[in-house]
């Protein structure tokens, strides 16, 4: 049986918290903000947990190639986890970074609904409400619809006008 040095259960412990952490943080769990949530510093949450991911990590695979049991080779473990982590904590702090910062598409609003076609999936009364379904924002979405005159099953439709956020006014296209 094979005994796992103290310093390199030490440095995965280490190396564990900060792989969890960091896994909190790039989900946006921000329990563990430094300082203002909305303020991205020098020292983010995502570049603290990646070094120290990388440095535990680091640091026990040295100790364990070294053979860790003398101060000496302990202090070579920890250069040689902080060779590791200092990239690492960058890189997290640049993907975090960039992930924050990345465009996104406007929320489609009622607005977006006008001009749309699609089908007729319940017939649309006269006098009454039907379903129809539109693509929105390459999605498709099912609405109730309204027609000046009855439209079968399977017809195409072209929304004329949004009469709220589920319904819209349809004519035959």
């Amino acid at each position: 049986m094979q005994v796992v040095a103290t310093g390199t259960l030490i440095f995965l412990i280490i190396g564990g918290v900060g792989v969890g952490v960091l896994a909190l943080a790039l989900l946006g769990a921000e329990v563990f903000t430094f300082g203002h949530p909305d303020v991205d510093g020098p020292l983010s949450l995502e570049a603290v947990a990646g070094f120290a991911g990388a440095f535990g990590f680091g640091a026990a695979i040295v100790n364990e190639l070294l053979g860790g049991r003398t101060p000496g080779m302990i202090a070579a473990a920890v250069a040689g986890g902080a060779v590791a982590a200092v990239p690492t904590g960058w890189l997290a702090t640049r993907l975090a970074r960039a992930a924050r910062n990345m465009r996104t598409d406007a929320t489609p609003t009622r607005d977006h609904l006008v001009g749309a076609v699609g089908l007729v999936v319940t017939p649309v009364p006269a006098d009454g409400y039907g379903e129809v379904r539109v693509r929105l924002a390459g999605q498709p979405v099912k609405l109730n619809a309204r027609a000046d005159n009855p439209i079968p099953v399977g017809a195409q439709i072209f929304v004329v006008e949004a009469l709220s956020e589920t319904s819209v006014h349809v004519e035959t296209y």
